[in-house]
């Protein structure tokens, strides 16, 4: 549990650790996961239709 030290907040490493991700690393994920999917079919397409 996070104590007071001289006026500061003190926490173990661990403590300090435990945040959760926000709506913006859910937005980060699946912007990426889209767009790979997004070049991996244009590359099929490109390359590998016949």
């Amino acid at each position: 549990m996070a104590t007071k030290q001289n006026g500061r907040i003190v926490e173990s490493a661990t403590e300090a650790r435990q945040a959760e991700p926000g709506p913006s690393v859910l937005a980060l994920l699946t912007m990426s996961t889209g767009l790979a999917v997004l070049l991996l079919a244009v590359v099929w397409f490109v390359f590998f239709r016949t």
